[in-house]
């Protein structure tokens, strides 16, 4: 296990959500594969793996092009949403390491917030169901950028909200697309891969997580393990 260069000037922290902190990726595969079963197609690893990372319409849209679907993007993702909120309740959970990192960044008050593709909704929908939206600064959905990731602005702007500069962010992604993010915005990105992701190329981190649970986490905010 290789260590990361260490750094003493990390003063905030990004969190991606969707494959990060909860379980959704899973459940927005599982929603793909209903969604097309429908259309009598079926959701390959490669149209995950672009799909991945990117703001619902884009991804949507890449779904249509892939298929030709005669589908809007609008119409997919009123009917994605209305699958997800059905498995939502009974199917979501955080990861492991999610609650025992957020109580030791509390503990330490080390400033904590989320950038994600997802929309608005979606994203304060799955936080209030583990009570979490509370315990984070601000929030950052697909609605507060132009571009979405693999452009750098959404942690551009996590930077400015947070009054630092980029370099003293550290940013958790578990997406290729959500690192090139992150990488580019010039933050401290580490990649937390999982299922699909773990064959994505992170060229660029400044670390490859086990997982949010990994100990060189922990060691590059100076928090204890085991909080």
């Amino acid at each position: 296990m290789t260590n990361p260069p260490r750094s003493n000037s990390l003063r905030a922290i990004v969190f991606d959500l969707d494959g990060l902190m909860f379980n959704t990726e899973d459940l927005y595969q599982e929603v793909g594969r209903i969604v097309l079963d429908r259309r009598g197609k079926q959701l390959t690893g490669d149209l995950v793996n672009e799909m991945m990372g990117r703001k619902s319409h884009v991804a949507l849209q890449l779904m249509i092009d892939y298929y030709a679907l005669s589908d809007t993007a609008d119409a997919l993702a009123t009917e994605s949403m209305e699958i997800m909120f059905e498995l939502l309740p009974q199917q979501l959970s955080p990861l492991p390491g999610l609650m025992s990192l957020l109580r030791s960044l509390e503990s330490a008050g080390i400033p904590k917030a989320i950038a994600t593709g997802s929309n608005r909704v979606f994203a304060i929908h799955v936080l209030q169901l583990f009570e979490l939206q509370l315990r984070f600064d601000f929030i950052l959905t697909s609605e507060d950028t132009s571009r979405g990731k693999p452009a750098p602005d959404v942690y551009l702007l996590a930077a400015e909200k947070h009054d630092l500069p980029p370099a003293e962010i550290l940013v958790l992604e578990d997406s290729q697309v959500g690192c090139q993010a992150a990488v580019a915005a010039g933050t401290f990105a580490i990649a937390v891969p999982g299922g699909q992701s773990t064959e994505h190329d992170f060229t660029g981190v400044q670390l490859i997580a086990d997982s949010l649970e990994d100990p060189r986490i922990y060691a590059l905010l100076d928090l204890p393990l085991n909080e």
